[in-house]
C-alpha cells in the first residue's frame, strides 16, 4: 500500500507529515483492499485550512473525504480519518446486507 502526501499553499514539517502517515494507515485495520491513500493539506492564509483524503481499494471506486475550517491541521486530519472510518463501515455494510435475502432482508433460511 502506498501513501501520499501534497500540500498547497505552504509546508509540513516531516514529522507531521509522519503522523499523517501513521494516522492513515490506521484505516488498513478497517479494509484491508487499500491500494492507495491520497492526502492533500491545503493551508490558506488566512487560517482556514483543508484536509481531502483519497482512498483507492480493490474492486472498488474511490472513497474521498474532505474537512475544511479553522482549526490546527492535525484536528483537521482526525476528523477526516473518522469520516473515512465512518463511510468505509458503511461500504461494508451495504456489502453484508448485498449478501442477504432481498425480499426478506434476512439471510438465508436453512430448513
Amino acid at each position: 500500500m502506498q501513501i501520499k502526501i501534497a500540500m498547497r499553499h505552504g509546508h509540513l514539517s516531516d514529522e507531521y507529515q509522519q503522523i499523517i502517515r501513521e494516522k492513515t494507515e490506521k484505516l488498513l485495520h478497517f479494509f484491508d483492499r487499500i491500494t492507495m491513500i491520497e492526502v492533500t493539506v491545503d493551508l490558506h492564509q488566512d487560517r482556514h485550512k483543508a484536509v481531502e483524503i483519497k482512498v483507492d481499494a480493490e474492486h472498488k471506486h474511490d472513497f474521498v473525504v474532505q474537512v475544511s475550517e479553522n482549526g490546527e491541521v492535525m484536528m483537521l486530519v482526525d476528523k477526516a480519518v473518522d469520516k473515512m472510518k465512518h463511510q468505509i463501515h458503511r461500504y461494508k455494510e451495504k456489502l453484508q446486507d448485498h449478501r442477504r435475502d432481498p425480499s426478506t432482508g434476512q439471510g438465508p433460511v436453512s430448513e
